[in-house]
């Protein structure tokens, strides 16, 4: 999965991409990040604060490792960041694609045909016997997606896409 941004949005889309990654890899990536900078060139709104999943986390730790040491070397200006570099926008692409599992947010950029930024489940229940919610939240703004998807739902189960006390502003 490559990103696909405009020229002028990419310098802006590293940068914020590669300090998830930075704390993710840190000490600190237990803390949930409240204060963060959110580049304008982020469609769409995040849920604050961004959490880890502590299990995708661990189970993606080598693979952020090396999207690191693949990223530091245009994170630092030391290779210019370019749309035309292959190498840049795919690995960048793979970074979304791990941060997004983490963070169970859709990350989009000005210039990509896809979905805004926000909160997402994807759940693929075999049999439901008892109940799932797919999101339950107390405030959500703007956007916020449920995919479920059961083999078999049970008599007497629950299947609950999304509770929400507010959607939107």
């Amino acid at each position: 999965m490559e990103i696909a941004v405009l020229g002028a949005a990419l310098p802006a889309t590293l940068t914020f991409a590669f300090q998830r990654l930075e704390h993710l890899l840190s000490s600190r990536r237990a803390k949930p990040e409240q204060d963060l900078a959110v580049p304008d060139v982020l469609t769409g709104t995040l849920q604050l604060p961004l959490t880890a999943d502590e299990d995708r986390l661990q189970a993606r730790g080598a693979e952020l490792q090396m999207l690191h040491d693949i990223l530091v070397r245009y994170a630092d200006g030391n290779t210019a960041i370019r749309a035309e570099d292959k190498t840049l926008m795919r690995n960048l692409g793979m970074l979304r694609a791990a941060l997004e599992d983490i963070y169970g947010q859709r990350l989009t950029f000005a210039g990509e045909d896809r979905p805004a930024s926000g909160p997402f489940v994807t759940q693929k229940l075999g049999t439901l016997t008892g109940e799932a919610t797919g999101m339950d939240a107390d405030y959500i703004v703007g956007t916020a997606q449920v995919d479920q998807e059961a083999e078999r739902v049970e008599a007497g189960a629950k299947l609950i896409g999304m509770k929400a006390r507010r959607i939107g502003e």
